[in-house]
């Protein structure tokens, strides 16, 4: 089983985060930020895991730190998981309609931690969630994981259909690349 437990704490959270490829359970998520814990909820099921993340941060401030390190640890989480490639597809890609929005994501476990993020978003939240910090959160877990990842937005306009077809199609793709053949 590609399981794992990882705590993060700085000095502005305190993250709890279990991690299992192999088994798609109902996911618990726990961050303050209740789109953001809609997103990952979401992530998980579509990617086929099994996703518990608490984190309390310090959202009198903002959802900035909480939304980026939720991305550190998974993206650590993904890298410490994914190190022997042996035998994984390595590549996977997914287009996800949502309604109206259409998005596309390509992943390479390549070792090698990129990001491109074509998806121009306005400056806006959606309950305490600042839209911008999905863009963050992306970098975070690509860079975390070393993984090369790129998110193409093709057309949408309502911002929450396009951000559930950006993760959905994120998640759909890492559930590709992650996958063992024999």
């Amino acid at each position: 089983m590609r399981k794992i437990n990882l705590t993060r704490n700085t000095l502005e959270t305190q993250i709890t985060l279990e991690l299992n490829l192999d088994e798609c359970k109902t996911s618990v998520i726990n961050t303050g930020v209740g789109f953001f814990d809609h997103m990952l909820t979401l992530f998980a099921r579509h990617s086929g895991c099994t996703l518990n993340l608490t984190c309390i941060g310090d959202l009198q401030v903002d959802s900035h730190h909480t939304v980026e390190d939720c991305g550190i640890l998974l993206g650590r989480a993904l890298g410490e998981l994914l190190q022997d490639k042996r035998g994984l597809n390595r590549y996977g890609d997914a287009f996800v309609p949502m309604d109206e929005s259409l998005a596309h994501s390509a992943i390479d476990l390549s070792g090698r931690s990129f990001l491109v993020f074509n998806a121009p978003l306005p400056k806006t939240t959606i309950g305490n969630f600042e839209v911008e910090m999905a863009e963050e959160f992306f970098r975070a877990l690509a860079y975390n994981a070393q993984l090369t990842l790129h998110i193409r937005l093709i057309h949408g306009s309502n911002i929450h259909h396009i951000l559930e077809a950006i993760f959905k199609a994120t998640a759909r793709a890492l559930k590709q690349a992650v996958f063992c053949t024999p």
